[in-house]
């Protein structure tokens, strides 16, 4: 770039006002681009946050000078949130985003946008317009193509998909609104090539890129956390992520909750939890650590035998698969959704159908510590490969150039806030 760039990240949740991944890409790719000499600004709703959770945010996240975040509230609470979720537009928040807007940006990166404006927010700002999708919620009205909240979609049944699983159905849906506001944006970022796949399948006829996401370098520092009492146990394989149905964990519990070689640790937390823990039966052998703080994941990854991604959803690509890698821990994941293509791609783990095959790979690599190390290494050499901030934004900023040249012959450098759409 001729001179740095002004981007607007526009997203629900953004840490400590997160639940998920997708805050925590966001925040990291702000913060590398804040580093490498742009402007970022971050609008997110503090409101949506509170929709899931009425206690405050645990934890820091410390944000670049650079870095600009507005944390938007309303004072109707998370009625905001809520009636953005059913009108499909900002609402009561559309002043104080358009106030940030008029600013003037090079970029407007879009991220989970579903509680804090809607498709309406799509047509809000010029410049050049990308939108990183981290769940299917564009062709899906519960974001997880989780049919009826028991197995992956295979029919469109969305109104009463939405009623089982105890959400409002959205009657935006059933307009044209998402259909005229994707036409403002450039680009449609995908985590994994099955998530591109299967928008183009449910209708997604806008420009789609594979673009999979990255893992901080900071994060894999030697000394950055302190070793882990979990070195002290028997060998332990893991689960990262929330505690809710599709994710899978119940999967696990009957495979770890009497063995006699390895257990399971369970690191995060959601509503799903109590459940979970009724079926380990207070099994010494299945342990929940409840939500771990970032910057002590990393010791856990590395001490473990193996990560294990079980989702029965499909998930659009899992962080924690990278952050696996990182560490030179190997990747056990369900051969379902976008898990497969990492693993596949690296080398760095196994895929299951079944059961019976999780049960025997836990076995090889509980045997076969040549082999463990060997799927470990592999998956970090991917890792410093593709996956690193580095090669990262060296695709991101090279989709922005492209884009800039294909749309209106100049780079972004030359002019700020000039509308692509």
């Amino acid at each position: 770039m001729d001179r740095p760039l002004r981007f607007c990240m526009i997203t629900s949740f953004y840490p400590p006002y997160n639940f998920g991944g997708d805050g925590v890409y966001v925040h990291a790719l702000s913060n590398e681009l804040a580093r490498r000499g742009h402007q970022v600004h971050v609008i997110h709703c503090k409101d949506a946050f509170r929709v899931f959770s009425r206690e405050e945010p645990e934890g820091t996240y410390q944000d670049h000078p650079n870095v600009t975040v507005h944390g938007l509230k309303s004072p109707l609470g998370i009625l905001s949130p809520l009636l953005t979720h059913q009108a499909g537009l900002p609402l009561l928040k559309s002043a104080a985003i358009q106030r940030v807007l008029n600013q003037g940006f090079d970029v407007i990166n879009f991220h989970t946008v579903s509680l804090i404006g809607g498709p309406g927010i799509l047509r809000y700002g010029k410049g050049i317009k990308l939108y990183s999708a981290h769940d299917h919620w564009l062709v899906c009205p519960t974001r997880e193509l989780f049919r009826f909240g028991r197995a992956v979609c295979t029919s469109r049944d969305c109104f009463l998909c939405s009623l089982a699983q105890k959400r409002p159905p959205q009657l935006w849906r059933y307009t044209r609104l998402l259909q005229t506001a994707v036409e403002h944006v450039d680009a449609f970022i995908m985590g994994s090539r099955f998530s591109a796949q299967k928008h183009r399948e449910l209708g997604l006829s806008r420009a789609i890129v594979y673009l999979p996401q990255f893992v901080p370098e900071d994060a894999q520092r030697p000394g950055s956390c302190e070793p882990a009492a979990t070195a002290r146990l028997r060998p332990y394989f893991l689960f990262v992520g929330r505690l809710v149905k599709n994710k899978g964990l119940q999967t696990l519990i009957p495979l770890f909750r009497n063995n006699r070689r390895a257990r399971l640790l369970v690191a995060g937390s959601g509503r799903y939890e109590t459940q979970l823990q009724r079926m380990a039966g207070g099994s010494d052998n299945i342990r929940f650590l409840g939500e771990v703080a970032r910057e002590r994941l990393p010791v856990l990854y590395r001490d473990a035998v193996a990560l294990i991604v079980p989702s029965i959803s499909y998930e659009v690509g899992p962080l924690v698969v990278l952050e696996a890698f990182q560490q030179r821990t190997p990747v056990i994941g369900r051969n379902l959704g976008g898990i497969p293509d990492k693993v596949r791609e690296s080398g760095g783990g196994c895929l299951y159908d079944s059961n019976e095959e999780l049960a025997a790979i836990v076995e090889r690599l509980l045997d076969d510590d040549v082999y463990r190390n060997e799927l470990g290494m592999r998956g970090y050499r991917a890792y410093a490969e593709k996956w690193t901030p580095e090669a990262h934004l060296r695709q991101y900023l090279g989709l922005i150039e492209e884009i800039a040249a294909r749309s209106i012959g100049r780079t972004p450098s030359q002019s700020v806030g000039d509308s692509v759409s």
